[in-house]
């Protein structure tokens, strides 16, 4: 009988799962493993706040067993409303986390939440759980197999918690400034005590004012910050600008919104550690 049914679980094929964007897809491999069949509709390297929907990904969707999304407003409204309508369990991972408040890029008042979450590891253990309980939703078998994944996740995580809090600290505090494309990194910043700049909002699609770069130039050359960075997602114009002007060297890329095709960000847990190291390096 044990036999039989170890073989039906083998034979069941994988679930298929939709997850909004290239780090939250990585997430729900690393916990869904071998159960599940994970497409990412934000692929690698691509920026979430300038995605279009395609019949393609509609199509897949009402395919899903399951769809996962960030939420907090990383997402479109075309995708939210399509994951919506596409009657698939959806699940958003973000629930129960406390997120950080920001000002709207500067034209409006009023304020908005950071979905970034992943730049906090700490946080991203709430992030996995969430993934795991709507894996366990949708596929009760598999339940034992996720929670055992999950706890090997949480201590991965508790680990790039510690390792990333030794790397920061070894950085003298007023020396911990960074310049970015856009306003990815607050929650890295909170965890850490590190202040990152950045020219653009939290969204990619706001473009700043010239007075707003030039009080960043002035910022820049006033506390002579030495660590400016690009990032994977974004056209670098702004930030080279910005380092010409101060004559400041590009420290190199960051990772922010999206994993890489293969090294030196393929997985979530990749491209946290590439980005500690990177900042750790230039802020020195």
């Amino acid at each position: 009988m044990f036999l039989c049914s170890l073989a039906s679980l083998l034979q069941a094929a994988p679930l298929p799962v939709i997850t909004s964007f290239s780090i939250l897809g990585d997430v729900t491999r690393q916990i869904g493993g071998e159960r599940v069949q994970v497409r990412s509709l934000i692929g690698n390297d691509q920026d979430a706040h300038m995605y279009q929907l395609v019949s393609k990904d509609l199509r897949d969707m009402r395919s899903a067993r399951l769809i996962l999304l960030n939420g907090l407003g990383l997402e479109p409204l075309s995708l939210q409303r399509a994951a919506q309508q596409s009657r698939v369990p959806l699940a958003t991972v973000t629930q129960g986390i406390q997120p950080l408040m920001m000002a709207d890029d500067g034209h409006h008042h009023h304020q908005q939440t950071d979905p970034h979450i992943w730049n906090d590891p700490v946080l991203m253990q709430t992030y996995a759980r969430n993934v795991a309980g709507a894996l366990i939703k949708v596929d009760p078998q598999g339940k034992a197999y996720y929670q055992q994944r999950l706890a090997a996740y949480q201590r991965q995580l508790a680990e790039l918690n510690n390792w990333a809090t030794k790397i920061f600290n070894a950085v003298p505090a007023d020396k911990r400034k960074v310049l970015t494309g856009h306003d990815a990194f607050a929650y890295m910043a909170k965890r850490y005590s590190i202040q990152f700049i950045a020219p653009q909002g939290v969204s990619t699609e706001a473009e700043p004012s010239a007075r707003q770069v030039a009080a960043i130039i002035s910022q820049i050359r006033r506390e002579n910050i030495k660590a400016i960075f690009i990032e994977n997602i974004k056209n670098p114009k702004m930030v080279q600008r910005i380092a010409s002007e101060t004559q400041t060297k590009i420290s190199g890329r960051l990772y922010s919104d999206a994993l890489s095709n293969g090294a030196p960000a393929a997985t979530y847990i990749d491209m946290f550690r590439f980005n500690v190291n990177a900042l750790a390096a230039a802020m020195k």
